[in-house]
């Protein structure tokens, strides 16, 4: 697919997605256009996958889309949700765990259906009240 049909199909119809694979500089552009189908750029966890395996899985580097995001570092208000979510595709992809993964993901899930919401999502939650409610639903 052509990068600006996939930048349409996304604002179409994001669902249609389960993983993009492309180069860098589209992959920044369409992974920062997907955060906003789910609400915040502090939402997405990114995998830069590789062709050597581990022994459970293939070897990447997980990280949020938005990256360190320097502008907010130390500042208590950072989305940590998608960097935990990172954790959870490391989970999976390259360690084999992926029953630990869905426990990752379900703690993420859970502390956003509680109303857990950063100011991204329009809540007032900080960054480590954030983890908190992560950690006490794993």
């Amino acid at each position: 697919m052509y990068v600006d049909n996939a930048a349409m199909q996304l604002v179409r119809n994001p669902g249609q997605f389960d993983v993009i694979v492309t180069g860098n500089l589209f992959g920044d552009i369409l992974s920062d256009q997907a955060s906003m189908c789910v609400g915040s750029i502090g939402m997405l966890a990114s995998a830069s996958l590789g062709e050597r395996k581990t022994e459970y899985g293939t070897f990447g580097l997980y990280e949020p889309i938005h990256g360190s995001a320097p502008d907010i570092a130390g500042k208590g208000v950072a989305n940590p949700m998608a960097t935990i979510l990172s954790l959870a595709d490391l989970l999976r992809h390259s360690l084999g765990q992926n029953e630990l993964a869905l426990k990752v993901e379900d703690a993420v899930a859970g502390a956003l259906a509680d109303g857990v919401l950063g100011a991204d999502l329009g809540g007032t939650a900080g960054t480590r009240e954030i983890g908190d409610a992560v950690l006490a639903r794993l």
